[in-house]
């Protein structure tokens, strides 16, 4: 068919102007392209215009002929557009949610019908069943559509969880083979615990620490005669509230640290809540009872008195006299904590996943994330998988309490286990799955139940801004309405008001905290809740666990922020980018040097404060009354009774403890002479700037002056 019509139309134009040009084209071969041998002069192959005389191009290439449609090739082509269903299925006590989503509606909309619907005042969440079936058929009516009245759908099934839990105990617990016990050191700070476990483990680790205090959980492997024991050391100072909590909790047995010769403090009691809340055992160890100045009868009066009941007063606690320092009582205390030990009778499988504790987690920088782990039921070995909260792990490797690399960690054996894809916070539960693959599913199972909650605390939160939205609709809608006034909308009223408003218009410290350990940051994020004053406010910006990165330095910048670094290093190019970009680092060791910098900060950002300063007082001997250009102005007769008095300060006026007037003077004389300053014993005359003021003897004038001076805040962190 294409080759016939070129045909006609080389036919046609030959005809038509008997041009050589157009007889010239040829059919090349076989092919359906008509082609012309080449111009020696060059010219394009062509025609001319009859009415312009101009030579045209001729494309003849059957590609560019349009080909016919077939009706097969309509009816593929034509897709008609799919219509909305006029019915729509409701059915009795179906939500506003589930209406507007039958409807294909927003919820904004079906409350807007419910409007013109009496009776529906009451529906004002997105969650309430509608029982009454001729709203629902209302509300569909309103819209526009046709509704059908249906059974109300089954519930849908719940999701299956992909989570795990720990395994039920064995059945016959006679047979679990024993392990070894967990024994917590707890007490007030500086009361000797770290040195308590240096004597027994023969070790100097108080040495190493900062300040003199503990500020980590140590968890240390024991020799006790022919039995390995696992003791946790905790820190005793106020911030670490939260790391003795979880001592308590992973522990078996716990140790009860009391200086002889300073009796039951804070932190004292506080350990005694947590053990009686953990439901473990108690055994107290009276310590420096080599001191001079230690009081032993004293210090169990004290006890008994925060609920400690001693055996030799009546109670079931054994309390065993010691001194840590000269290695005094020791003996006595193992024996002790031996046979606590062996009545508790503690046992655990060694077979099986493994179930445990994270004690504390940091990251090292050679090493990478790091978390020390109690091992509680079954043996951990290099290659398993663990699950703690939303992290996973392929225990790469594992270490001892001394650094050395281990290859297995039976029940009750604390190690540092390398291999995490995120660093799990302290106190999480540590469970063994059997592949990477179960791993990453219950992590974003986890992950998901935790945004399923986020959102529906979202949800609850929205729920709420909408029925305030709607109770003021309707409260206004109503007044309006009695008024006998047209509801305006609100979009009419001007701009919408924000979500969000930040109210606070003063300065603001934002700092960014890293920490050597988990537990660390947690303690330091506790005591900077603790500040809640209006005058400045306190920014966190960002916190982690390891040494001072480049990242750190450039939100510190983006926030004008101090970077505070507890027990931690900033490198030598970390610390030169934030010396270009004057971004403070303030490296601190010891927790309360850290809360007293960031108190320094705050005092530099405090307004200044506008106080009275007090110059002199004058008593009021007498009132005069003079007459200036026909005015009578009454005059205060004084003495000066305290410091000085000066005409260009304020001066208040005093009657009875009340204040009469407060402002300026008119004019100070002594005798007959005008002057600036009166000294004290000095007698003089004050005019007021007011006239209408009345003096009556006996009155004070005090003379201050308005200054403005640093303030200092209030903040106590509790310690």
């Amino acid at each position: 068919m294409a080759a016939l019509l070129i045909s006609r139309i080389v036919y046609s134009i030959t005809n038509a102007s008997g041009s050589s040009a157009a007889r010239g084209w040829l059919r090349a071969g076989a092919g359906r392209r008509w082609q012309r041998p080449p111009d020696p002069s060059g010219a394009l192959p062509g025609h001319a215009c009859s009415l312009c005389g101009q030579t045209r191009a001729l494309h003849m290439s059957a590609r560019l002929l349009k080909q016919r449609k077939t009706k097969e090739t309509k009816k593929l082509a034509f897709k008609p557009k799919a219509k909305s269903d006029p019915v729509v299925k409701i059915w009795r006590n179906m939500t506003v949610a589930e209406l507007a989503a039958a409807l294909e509606k927003t919820e904004d909309h079906v409350y807007e019908a419910m409007l013109f619907i009496p009776g529906t005042d009451d529906y004002d969440s997105s969650h309430a069943p509608i029982g009454d079936i001729s709203v629902l058929q209302g509300v569909v009516k309103k819209t526009g559509r046709r509704a059908a009245v249906v059974a109300a759908p089954e519930p849908a099934a719940p999701p299956v969880s992909k989570d795990i839990a720990r395994r039920p105990p064995p059945a016959d617990w006679s047979a679990v083979p024993r392990r070894p016990p967990v024994v917590t050191i707890m007490g007030h700070v500086d009361h000797g615990k770290t040195t308590l476990l240096d004597a027994l483990r023969h070790s100097h680790v108080v040495d190493s620490e900062f300040g003199g205090i503990t500020q980590h959980i140590g968890a240390f492997r024991v020799q006790l005669d022919d039995e390995t024991m696992t003791f946790l050391d905790t820190p005793g100072h106020a911030a670490f509230s939260a790391m003795r909590h979880r001592g308590a909790l992973a522990t078996d047995l716990v140790v009860l640290v009391v200086a002889a010769d300073d009796g039951v403090m804070e932190q004292t009691r506080e350990s005694v809540r947590h053990a009686e809340d953990a439901g473990v055992p108690l055994l107290v160890a009276i310590n420096k009872c080599d001191k001079p100045e230690a009081d032993v009868e004293a210090t169990k009066r004290s006890l008994l008195e925060a609920g400690v009941q001693l055996e030799e007063l009546g109670g079931e606690v054994q309390a065993v006299q010691i001194s840590a320092l000269r290695g005094h009582g020791l003996t006595e205390l193992k024996e002790t904590i031996l046979t606590l030990a062996e009545l508790l009778d503690l046992r655990a499988e060694r077979t099986g996943p493994v179930e445990g504790v994270v004690l504390e987690s940091r990251t090292d920088p050679k090493r990478g994330r790091l978390s020390t782990v109690l091992v509680q039921r079954g043996t951990l070995r290099r290659g398993a998988v663990l699950v703690a909260g939303g992290c996973w792990a392929r225990v790469r490797a594992m270490f001892d309490d001394a650094g050395r690399p281990v290859q297995r960690a039976p029940p009750s054996a604390p190690v540092e286990v390398l291999g995490w894809k995120e660093l799990p916070s302290a106190g999480l539960e540590v469970l063994e799955v059997d592949s990477e693959k179960h791993a990453k599913e219950v992590v974003t199972w986890r992950h998901h139940q935790e945004s399923f909650r986020k959102a529906q605390e979202d949800q609850e939160a929205a729920q709420q801004r909408l029925e305030k939205h709607l109770s003021e609709y309707r409260a206004e809608r109503e007044e309006r309405l009695k008024r006998g006034l047209r509801y305006r909308p609100a979009s009419s009223r001007g701009p919408r008001q924000k979500e969000i408003t930040d109210e606070h218009t003063g300065p603001t410290l934002s700092v960014i905290v890293k920490g050597d350990v988990d537990g660390s940051v947690e303690a330091i994020l506790d005591v900077l809740d603790t500040y809640h004053e209006s005058d400045v406010r306190l920014d966190l910006v960002h916190y982690g666990v390891g040494n001072v990165t480049e990242s750190d330095v450039s939100i510190a910048k983006m926030f004008n922020a101090v970077v505070y670094g507890f027990n931690v290093e900033a490198p030598p190019d970390v610390a030169a980018r934030a010396r270009s970009d004057n971004t403070p680092i303030r490296l601190v060791n010891v927790i309360y040097r850290l809360v007293d910098d960031v108190r320094q900060e705050l005092n530099k950002l405090m307004p200044l404060k506008e106080v009275d300063e007090v110059i002199g007082e004058a008593n009021v001997l007498q009132e005069f009354v003079v007459t200036e250009k026909k005015h009578k102005i009454p005059v205060a007769g004084c003495r000066c009774t305290k410091g000085q008095l000066k005409k260009a300060d304020k001066y208040r006026l005093v009657r009875e403890g009340e204040t009469v007037y407060d402002g300026t003077l008119s004019s100070m004389r002594h005798l007959k002479n005008e002057v600036d300053t009166v000294k004290k014993d000095v007698e003089c005359g004050l005019m007021l700037a007011d006239p209408e003021v009345r003096f009556q003897p006996g009155d004070v004038l005090v003379c201050y002056r308005t200054v403005r001076r640093e303030q200092t805040t209030d903040w106590d962190p509790g310690f």
